[in-house]
């Protein structure tokens, strides 16, 4: 019952989606009718200049009437659409009383295929209807000819009323796609933002804070009176971790454009100075940047532990590829007589390894840290 009395959709009543060459067929056709209309009423001969002036007001009057049909169904008024069709249907009689046949079968026979194309069924099928019937009475004698062509006509209809329902649904779906990638694209302009934010904020926060307190330090330092060396080494550490920190922007930036060198490299690098020993098992491959970032990250953070709470300790570090995934191993064996202290809690190196565990869930992997035998352990693992 629903598809008696529901419209076609808005979709298929324009001309969204039309090939080029169904356009140009479209227009061959009107032009056509037009055609077929003035030779009806050319072709007669014997019209006085009123009768011609009315007759081409009439061929007008149809067009404007049509146009403004179209327009009623596009908007799903159906009243109006109604009585336009109507007097598109009585304009059939009028010109078929005044004995204009081809204009009569041209009004009838396009207002019938309309109707059914545009309208719902149930208002559409008894206007269709009505047509057809003016068009089979007109055909006199002839009715087997006139009911296949009614028939014919009334399934043309119907069949451009499936045809412009397919095309209308496919438009629909295209619409929802590229609104559905547009809001994908937002998502991840957004989900790119936040990963910019988030880096930028650890360098940043990490270097600033530590300048900061090497330069209260100093400051307090001169207003004690302290030694001129003390005031100067201080002076040293705040100048070290503003370059540090310009360092490590860098290579956040450079990371971010995915133009970072390889991971195994740049554990080469942060441990070359410390006497540390790295395996790397598996075979190496190009990781992401935030798993690349991540690693990194993780690796830095714990060497800064190290440093701090177990100088001098022995540090080892694995690096393993895995299918799917890659494991970061960083593990110390205690520095001497200084007790290891390398709790989440207190890291104190800016990023803190609370943060790196968080960044290592958002990425769909984790980080385990805590004492071993000797020493510390801290483990990552991310998708890779």
């Amino acid at each position: 019952m629903t598809s008696w009395t529901s419209w076609p959709s808005r979709e298929a009543l324009t001309r969204a989606g039309r090939s080029p060459a169904r356009r140009e067929f479209g227009r061959v056709v009107r032009v056509v009718l037009v055609g077929a209309a003035v030779w009806g009423i050319t072709g007669r001969g014997g019209l006085g200049p009123w009768q011609t002036a009315g007759a081409v007001v009439g061929v007008l009057a149809a067009f404007a009437v049509t146009w403004g049909y179209f327009r009623a169904t596009l908007h799903h008024l159906l009243w109006p659409s109604v009585a336009l069709i109507g007097l598109l249907v009585a304009g059939g009689g009028i010109a078929h009383a005044l004995g204009g046949n081809v204009g009569a079968s041209i009004l009838w026979c396009g207002s019938a295929v309309v109707a059914i194309q545009r309208l719902p069924l149930a208002a559409g099928a008894p206007m269709a209807a009505a047509a057809l019937a003016g068009f089979a009475a007109m055909g006199g004698d002839n009715w087997l000819v006139a009911t296949l062509t009614c028939l014919g006509l009334a399934l043309g209809g119907y069949t451009m009323r499936l045809d412009a329902e397919a095309r209308g649904s496919t438009q629909r779906l295209l619409e929802q796609e590229r609104a559905a990638r547009l809001a994908e694209a937002e998502t991840a302009t957004l989900a790119e933002r936040a990963r910019i934010a988030r880096e930028i904020h650890d360098v940043l926060a990490h270097s600033l804070s530590a300048q900061t307190v090497h330069l209260e330090a100093t400051r307090l330092l001169i207003e004690r009176g302290a030694d001129r060396d003390m005031v100067l080494e201080r002076v040293a550490a705040a100048r070290r971790m503003a370059r540090e920190g310009l360092a490590e922007t860098r290579q956040a930036l450079s990371a971010l454009r995915g133009d970072m060198p390889p991971v195994e490299e740049y554990l080469r690098e942060l441990i070359v100075s410390e006497g540390a020993r790295l395996e790397v098992k598996g075979e190496p491959r190009g990781l992401s940047p935030e798993a690349g970032l991540a690693v990194r990250r993780v690796a830095q953070e714990a060497m800064t532990n190290v440093r701090k709470h177990a100088p001098g300790a022995r540090v080892a570090l694995r690096l393993e590829y895995r299918p799917g995934e890659v494991e970061l191993e960083f593990r110390d064996f205690g520095g001497g007589k200084t007790p290891v202290d390398n709790s989440l809690g207190a890291s104190g190196a800016g990023y803190g390894l609370r943060g790196m565990r968080e960044r290592a869930e958002l990425l769909g992997g984790a980080l385990d840290a805590g004492p071993a035998e000797e020493g510390f352990v801290v483990r990552l693992r991310v998708p890779a």
